[in-house]
């Protein structure tokens, strides 16, 4: 088992352990005069961080049973090992600014209620995706 399964298995266990302490805790301590009883919001927000944390820990674990042996798991491995191609950066695009602005836009509108707002935020950044994503597959003058 490689550490990262290993890493949210241990995260896995300690919520389990908490989720428990939680729940007989909240079950039989009484601090306010509160009715006796499970406190359910707090119960449950651990229970699912716990099973995320199993269902995280279980695909990591099924993960690397089917892949060889990572640069990063060699005793004496070196930082060229891992290294590779990064992918096409484009040097000047316009497109990652509009996109940051149309978010600009679209958090203003949610934050000050204004519909419009959204809407116009919204469409900003569906074009300014799109024109991103389209960029070197239309012809130059499109631009």
């Amino acid at each position: 088992m490689r550490p990262g399964a290993k890493v949210m298995f241990a995260i896995a266990a300690f919520l389990g352990l908490v989720a428990l302490v939680y729940i007989f805790g909240t079950m039989w301590l009484q601090d306010d005069a509160y009715l006796y009883g499970v406190e359910w919001a707090g119960v449950t927000a651990i229970v699912l961080a716990f099973g995320l944390a199993m269902m995280l820990g279980t695909y990591l674990q099924f993960t690397s049973n089917r892949i060889d042996v990572l640069p990063e798991d060699w005793e004496e491995a070196e930082v060229e090992d891992k290294a590779g191609v990064l992918g096409f950066f484009s040097p000047g695009s316009i497109w990652p600014f509009a996109m940051t602005m149309a978010i600009g836009v679209l958090g203003f509108g949610i934050v000050f209620l204004y519909y419009w707002m959204i809407a116009l935020g919204a469409l900003m950044l569906i074009w300014a995706t799109t024109m991103l994503s389209l960029q070197y597959g239309m012809p130059k003058e499109k631009h």
